[in-house]
Formats: C-alpha cells, structure tokens, sequence
C-alpha cells in the first residue's frame, strides 16, 4: 500500500516574499486610493464648512490614534491575522455606509476607513519585520511603493470620475478591492507573525511601552520627520481639492493633482538610488527644505490659483522622496524584540498628523484665509528641515549602516501612510 505525501506547500507555507507584501500593498492602494479624492468632496458637500470639515477629522483623528495605539495590546488577546482581517473588513464597511451620503453617514464611514488604514497598517509593518530580512527591506519598500504606483495613480482621478458618474460607484470599487485584499492576505498564510511568543510579559497597560520609545532620541526625530511628512500631505490632500472649489477651479482639479503627483511612486527606483548614492540625510534634507519652499509659495500667491496648484504638485514631490526615505533613521534604531510595540508607536504619526494638521487647519481658518494653512504646512516642513540637520552625515552611504535603504514603516501611505487623510495622511 502506497503511501500518500502530503505535497511540501501544503504541509509547511512558504515564508511570505517581498513581491507578495508588494502584491498585498498594491490591493490596499486601490482601495484607499480611489477613496483618497472622493472623501474629501464628499465631507465639503455634507458639511459645506472648511473649518467643520477640519472639526470632524480632528475628531476621528483622535478615535484613530487610540485603536492604533491598542492595535499591540489586541494580538496579545486576539490572534494578529483576525485583528488584520477585521481592520480590512472596516474598510469594506466604511466604504459601503459612505454609499448613503448623508453627512452622518460619510463621517461615520470615513471614522471606519481610518480604523482601517491604521489597524492594518501596524499589522502589515509588524508581518514584514518577521519575515523580510534586514537588508532586504530596502527592495520590499521600493517594490511595494512601485507596486502600489498605479492605484495611487489612477485611483484618485478616477474617483472623482466615478462619483460624478454613479455616486455609489467609487465606494463599490473600493470594497471589492478591500476584498480582495483580505483573500490575498489568507493566501499568504502569515499566521500570527513570529513575535507573539517574544514578549516574556504584556506591559501592565498599551501605553507601557511608551517610556522605552521616548527613551530613543533616534525613535523620536524618526517619528516626528513622518508626523511632518503626512502633515504636508494631509494639507495636500484635503485642502487642495477645498482650495480648487473655492477659487472656481471645478470638484476634479484636487483628484487630477493627487494622481499626477502619485504617478512620481514610478520613479521611487531612482530615488532610492539617488538616496544611496547621496546618503539619506541628504535625501531628507532636500525632501523637506524643497517641499516646504514649494508649499510656502503656493500660500503666497495664493491669489493665483493656478500657480498655487502648481507649487503644491511640485512640492508633493518632495513629499514621495521623503516617503521613500524619513523612516530609515526609526527603522534602523528597531529593536527585534520591540517590533510590533515600536511599529504601533510609529504608525501613530498618521493619526497624530490627522488630528495635527486639521486641528491647526481649523484655528487657522478662525483668523485667516484657506489658503494659509499652506503657508503653515511650510513652516513645519521647514521645522523638519532643520531638525534632519542633527542626522549623521554619512547615514545611508555605504559602509555606515547595513541597510542603506528605505523605511518599511512608511507609507502611509501613503500613500498617504502616500497618501494620508482620506487614505496617506
């Protein structure tokens, strides 16, 4: 009798490879990118009140943090590919009750894609520290930049397409792409990742590792050159598109700019090289000094509207290298054994943006025109400038550090975390 083998796949998963996080990025991004333009229309329209608008996202900012910040504290309870699972499936329920439109219902639903975005995301990062090796996050993060490329390219433009088409249309297309995602995520068969048996004992409370981030002087520039970073693009991202209407320039304009910008993510290969060749402190340095020259311009001529956009793309470019290379400093100082804490702690500069930027952006609005919370996203870039003056010269060339590449714990994403806000804010 003829024993039957079970075949080697099924009896132990291959460990997940970059192209396949790559492949789980790039599902994500059509998601968030198609909902990265419509929300912010939306919200205008429900709410018809820029500084209202930045009211609410203040609030689910604040809702945001607080589950990215329990996101550790869940997996030692709940196993972290359900916890991933649920914080995808948000996404597909967000996307759903936005369908409605009433002002009630997009909030709630934007409050249920930002749950998502960062659920995930702390997941997402947590997994690729288990399973990509040190040296190879450089190629992980540029091929899941690249990979992402074209949902963040199309997808906003084709966002607004949509919603002037079908209103539920935009919303349809990213919950079967949330879907997706989901089925892709259980194909990898990641399991619960390789650090839930690490930790000898829970910290009494999911604040308790806080201290130890603190503690790190290169934890904390790290963190705050992304807290910056999704600042601009929060502003970007939401205040363009308010700018465009209320200058005459039509509900698509802010959708057409965030695809142009993002279709820079094809050109992340030269910017990592770039980076090697020239250090990351350098590719820093030029990220946030140019960007936030760029953005200050735009707040001055904001009498020209046109010209205003224009500085704002422009200086959404800088805002790519700058997803390409802010993190290297954080990621670098990432103890094994603090992976999942320390990547809850740095996926909390989306949130702590998201309650920053529009927070700044509703005081702003108290005393002065839309168009100066371009002027004061400039002053924060060019804040993050000097303090990137403190990194070592040599960080990122060869020979300083083993790794002389670019965050894994980016983004947003990207998207936002390129394309943060509605999505990498």
């Amino acid at each position: 009798m003829h024993e039957r083998r079970i075949p080697e796949w099924l009896r132990h998963a291959p460990a997940p490879s970059v192209r396949g996080f790559a492949m789980l990025a790039a599902a994500e991004a059509v998601a968030r990118g198609i909902l990265i333009s419509v929300f912010p229309l939306r919200m205008y329209q429900a709410l018809q009140d820029a500084a209202v608008v930045s009211k609410v996202y203040f609030l689910i900012g604040i809702v945001s943090l607080l589950v990215g910040l329990l996101v550790p504290f869940l997996v030692r309870f709940l196993p972290r590919r359900w916890v991933y699972v649920s914080g995808a499936s948000c996404f597909i329920a967000g996307s759903l009750l936005a369908i409605g439109g009433s002002p009630l219902a997009t909030i709630i639903g934007l409050l249920l894609t930002s749950i998502a975005t960062v659920t995930t995301f702390v997941c997402f990062n947590a997994y690729v520290l288990d399973y990509i090796a040190k040296i190879e996050l450089g190629r992980c993060e540029t091929s899941r930049m690249f990979y992402s490329a074209a949902g963040w390219t199309v997808g906003p433009v084709l966002g607004v397409t949509l919603l002037k088409w079908w209103e539920p249309a935009p919303f349809l297309v990213a919950a079967t792409a949330s879907f997706s995602m989901i089925l892709m995520f259980l194909a990898m068969r990641m399991g619960n990742g390789k650090l839930i048996t690490k930790s000898r004992r829970a910290p009494t409370n999911p604040l308790g590792f806080l201290p130890r981030f603190f503690a790190q002087p290169r934890l904390v520039a790290g963190w705050l050159f992304a807290v910056i970073r999704s600042c601009g693009w929060w502003v970007y991202v939401v205040y363009l598109p308010i700018f465009a209407i209320q200058s005459g320039l039509g509900e698509q304009l802010g959708g057409i700019a965030l695809s142009i910008s993002n279709a820079a993510l094809f050109v992340t290969p030269f910017m990592l090289r770039f980076m090697q060749r020239y250090s990351i402190r350098h590719a820093v340095r030029t990220g946030f000094l140019m960007a936030g020259l760029l953005f200050g311009s735009a707040a001055l001529l904001s009498g020209l509207p046109w010209l205003t956009v224009l500085c704002l793309m422009s200086g959404s470019f800088f805002l790519i290298l700058l997803d390409v290379s802010a993190g290297l400093p954080f990621l670098l100082a990432v103890k094994p054994s603090e992976r999942t804490e320390m990547s809850a702690v740095y996926s909390s500069f989306r949130d702590v943006s998201g309650i920053l930027t529009p927070g700044m952006a509703w005081l702003v609005l108290l005393v002065a025109p839309l168009a100066a919370i371009f002027g004061a996203g400039a002053t924060a870039l060019l804040g993050a400038w000097a303090l990137s003056g403190t990194l070592p010269s040599r960080l990122g060339k060869t020979g300083s550090h083993p790794a002389p590449v670019p965050e894994q714990v980016s983004t947003d994403t990207l998207p936002l975390d390129t394309k943060e806000a509605a999505g990498n804010a």
